[in-house]
């Protein structure tokens, strides 16, 4: 059985490691003014630059018939079924476009909710790789990017809500907005929603705490794990992490890069996440 996998261009990890898995990526759509881009043809800092300077950004799924027809050029090539995985439909529509897409397709398409944003959807597709390399079912694979996505923490820092607000995805992180100009929040991902995780009262504090969360995180994981910071025009300080966790963590595999224009769009500039994902 050959298994296909696909994706949505939430998943960003650097060098294209998630195209290096085998995974056809499917763009949502960022506009960005009056202009419409597809997700990845257009720089995260010009959505960034955008958002400071108050100009209108939105995003948008894909169509189903754009999935379709990813599911059938996959079949056409040969795949006899689909793992399809996506960001948490708790936050977008991309998964039930997928699912609708699913229900016509030539082959079997198993559609995953990965409940995660960002880089642990693109990590709960390697887990999905990884699955299928081993020469498992399509279920099996399914399941693997399934649990990576259930499994995973992942832990962000944002300089306002203001832009969760107004893109209609703070979910209950919404508790936090009446005090957000007192103190620098800290959210997880939580059952495919934004929520709030801590309250912190300078930058550079939300950030250490922020550190101190994801080490914690990484060495509860007994078998492993894959471990990454993402940011929005904040690379410098991204940098920073990065080599600050490898030391704790005695490891050098840490991954490092920008979230995609669809999710820059949300979190508005300085964000910094990390996602850590049992292996």
């Amino acid at each position: 059985m050959t298994v296909a996998l696909v994706t949505d261009s939430t998943a960003t990890l650097p060098g294209g490691l998630v195209e290096l898995a085998g995974a056809t990526v499917v763009p949502l759509h960022v506009v960005v003014g009056a202009e419409t881009h597809l997700d990845g043809t257009v720089p995260s800092a010009m959505v960034a630059d955008a958002l400071r300077h108050g100009v209108p950004v939105s995003t948008s799924r894909p169509s189903p018939e754009r999935f379709a027809d990813v599911y059938a050029e996959a079949a056409e090539a040969g795949a006899d079924e689909v793992v399809s995985v996506h960001l948490s439909s708790g936050v977008s529509g991309t998964y039930d476009a997928a699912l609708l897409a699913a229900r016509e397709a030539p082959v079997p398409v198993h559609v995953v909710d990965s409940t995660q944003v960002g880089m642990a959807v693109a990590f709960s597709v390697l887990a999905a790789a990884r699955a299928r390399d081993a020469g498992v079912s399509a279920e099996e694979v399914a399941a693997a990017a399934e649990q990576a996505g259930r499994a995973s923490t992942s832990l962000l820092y944002v300089d306002t809500l203001e832009h969760l607000r107004r893109g209609g995805r703070i979910g209950a992180a919404s508790a936090l907005l009446g005090t957000a100009l007192a103190v620098k929040p800290l959210l997880t991902i939580a059952e495919g929603e934004v929520r709030p995780l801590e309250k912190v009262r300078t930058a550079s504090r939300a950030i250490a705490r922020l550190e101190a969360l994801a080490v914690e995180a990484a060495r509860a994981c007994a078998g492993g794990c894959d471990v990454g910071v993402q940011h929005l025009a904040a690379g410098e300080q991204a940098l920073a992490v990065v080599e600050r966790l490898r030391r704790e963590l005695g490891r050098d595999d840490l991954l490092v890069t920008e979230v995609s224009p669809v999710l820059g769009a949300h979190v508005g500039p300085g964000l910094l996440g990390i996602s850590i994902t049992p292996y």
